[in-house]
Order: structure tokens, then sequence, then C-alpha cells
């Protein structure tokens, strides 16, 4: 077992090299890359291959708008921005003395902005979903998840004291036969999907979701927009808005730490459940809030996401991710994605990481994504596209997929 020379081995580690010598005999062993970052374009620090520090167009990241890379609007936040908000950190939690102004103005511009009673603001999508799901239910309740959610809603589940049941990926029929064999033995069931979802780049049939629960009264909804927000609907807010059934979902998330480019995730509830929370969800009682810098830049750019600059960014972004899907299924890819998440499904773990050595040579770098992350068997390159994209460089990633 020769995993890492450098590390010194011990009898007590043995369960440990063991289990990374199997990952890394199966094509699945991560490390950590050393990345350097020149706005949309990086490079590999470590790079020891025939093209050491090659300047590659980020196709990893979820900067859906190019916000997160943009200058210019980093720049026009700065000379706005006032001393006072000029804090680094909140330094406690928010029911303590972390609860600036800055953090309840934000609140209540997404409350306004959604047309809804309340919204409240998590450190990030992860301390939402693991955080909320425990919190809202009990042993008398029953939790049916698309069996394709998000990690971060699988832990939430687990933590929870519900009965979790997942059904087959977007099959509305199952989820309905499961609500209605178990809606005499729990006082509320709550159902879990991602609007866009994460590997797939696929959506959940929202109008149908909604549907379903008008047509049983104890089912709740809850999904997950974090890959949908920013770039979808008329204002940017995601695919319950495109869908006109944002009043209808009960637990509706969202998170800045990808189109909008901050940090962080929110809420958007009724009051009571923002207040139920505030009392019961740990990850939110138990955390240190939020910096009023980073509060105050969200803050910023929601105030930008329904001018003409980022709608024309969406639909760019829409269009874009159109040409990328007609291209991959000339190819030969299946492609189930109806978004700008487009993933290139090789099989197996070697073939997808050969795939993404190929883009990268081409100026591209799309990661391979492997078991655990999806399921084995489906090993893929996901392309993550942004609307930073110059149009004679999309051109040359549409020839980078289809050469073999």
């Amino acid at each position: 077992m020769d995993l890492d020379n450098s590390s010194t081995f011990t009898e007590k580690d043995f369960f440990y090299h063991k289990e990374l010598d199997h990952l890394k005999q199966n094509g699945n062993l991560r490390h950590l890359p050393e990345i350097i970052h020149e706005g949309k374009l990086i490079y590999l620090d470590n790079d020891t291959s025939t093209i050491p520090n090659k300047k590659m167009i980020n196709l990893s990241s979820n900067d859906y708008l190019g916000i997160g890379t943009d200058s210019e609007l980093q720049r026009l936040f700065i000379e706005q921005l006032p001393k006072e908000d000029f804090l680094l950190s909140a330094s406690s939690a928010r029911l303590m003395t972390g609860n600036f102004i800055q953090h309840r103005h934000l609140e209540s511009q997404l409350a306004n902005l959604y047309n809804a009673e309340s919204a409240l603001i998590f450190s990030s999508g992860y301390h939402a979903n693991i955080g909320i799901l425990p919190a809202v239910s009990d042993r008398n309740t029953l939790i049916l998840a698309d069996k394709l959610v998000h990690a971060s809603l699988i832990d939430g589940i687990r933590l929870s004291p519900a009965e979790f049941i997942r059904y087959p990926h977007g099959d509305i029929e199952k989820a309905e036969a499961l609500i209605q064999k178990h809606q005499s033995t729990h006082s509320r069931i709550i159902l879990v999907t991602e609007s866009i979802f994460s590997m797939d780049g696929d959506e959940a049939p929202l109008q149908k979701l909604v549907s379903l629960k008008r047509k049983y009264p104890q089912l709740l909804l809850y999904v997950d927009e974090a890959h949908a927000v920013g770039v979808r609907g008329a204002q940017g807010l995601g695919c319950a808005e495109e869908a006109d059934v944002l009043g209808e979902i009960d637990f509706l998330c969202g998170t800045f730490g990808k189109a909008f480019g901050s940090v962080g995730a929110y809420l958007i509830c009724r009051k009571v459940i923002r207040d139920y929370l505030i009392n019961k969800a740990r990850s939110f009682i138990f955390n240190t809030a939020l910096p009023p810098l980073n509060i105050a830049w969200t803050s910023f750019v929601l105030d930008q996401i329904c001018s003409p600059r980022w709608v024309q960014r969406r639909q760019s972004l829409s269009d874009m991710a159109q040409k990328i899907h007609r291209a991959a299924s000339a190819q030969g890819y299946l492609i189930r994605s109806t978004s700008h998440i487009i993933p290139l499904v090789e099989g197996k773990s070697e073939k997808a990481l050969e795939k993404a050595e190929k883009l990268r040579k081409a100026g591209f770098y799309a990661l391979a994504v492997r078991p655990p992350t999806v399921p084995e068997g489906t090993s893929r390159v996901r392309i993550s596209l942004t609307a930073a994209l110059e149009p004679h460089e999309l051109e040359e990633l549409i020839i980078a997929i289809q050469r073999e």
C-alpha cells in the first residue's frame, strides 16, 4: 500500500489508508486542486502535465452570470459602500449580538422581491438544508424526496426524526402513490426536491407538484432553487417564478453563492415558519452570522438583478445552453438537461477523467464528477456554463466537446 509516501503509516490508521487506497484503485480519489484565479480564467499552480500553468476558462464554477468575476460591478459596490457596512465579521450568532441592520434589511428585501411574508438568511445552502428539515419535522412526519436531491438535503433528512422515502427521479405518479399510501398515518408530509438538479441539469415539474399539494391538505413543498435563482424567471427568482407558483412553495430555498456571486443562503416562507426556525433550527441558532460586508454586497447584487444588463445575461446564458445541448446530443451524449448545467456522461470514472483532460488541453476546465457524488456507472464531465463566455469561446467549447 503506497498511497502517499509522505504520510507516516501506523496500525491505528490502517482503516483510513485502506479506504483511500480503494478510492484510488477505482479512480475516485480526490485531491484539493491548487488553483490560481484570474477572473473567469484559472490555472493549476501544481500542474505537472505537458502544458503546465495553461490558463483555462473555468467551467466548473457556479458563477453562472459572471457576477463573481465582474470587477466593474465590484468597483461600483466599493465606491458606494457606507463606512459602517465595512465590517468583516459579525463576531456572534444573530440571537446574541450578530443581528446587524444589514441582515434585517436583506431579509426585508428578499421578502419584498418574492412578495412573501418573510425570509431568513443562513450561512450557506448546506446550513439551510441541514437546519430546516430537522426542525420542521417530527416522528409523525413523512419526508418524500426525489432520488437525486443534493447531499445537503439528504443530510438534513437523516438528521430529522421523520420517516424518509425516496421516490424515483421526477416520477410524480410514484410520489402521489406514496402520499396516498401514507397520508392516513402521518400528520404532515414534506415533499423535497431541487428545481434544477445539480448534477443532471434537468428540472422538477413544479406545477405538477403544486397540483399535488392542492389535492392533499397535509402536503408541504420544500424546493431548493440553488441552481435556478439568478438565472431563471423574469426577475431571476428561479423556476418557481417561471412556473408562476412562488406563492405555493412552503419552503423555498435559494443561495447567494452561485449566480449571485456572493455567499450564504436564504429561505422564503411564512412568518410563523421563520419565527419557529429562529427558535428551533440548530444551524441558525448556533452559527456565527455572515459578515455585514458580505450581506451588503448581496443586497447590492439583488438590486441589480432586474436591470436590462442582467436580463440580457440570463437570456445569453439560456442561448448558450441550448447550443451546447445540441452539440452534445449530436456527439451521442444523452442530454436530459434543460439548463446551463450540462453533464457529459461517460459511465466509467476513467473515461470521465479522460474527457476532462481533453477539454483541459483545449483550454476549458470542467471537472470529472465521480461516485459517490453521482451513482456508480454515471461518472461524467459536468459543464457549468457562465454568461461571461465570449461567442468565439463558446464555439471553441463546442469543437472541444465534439472532438474524439
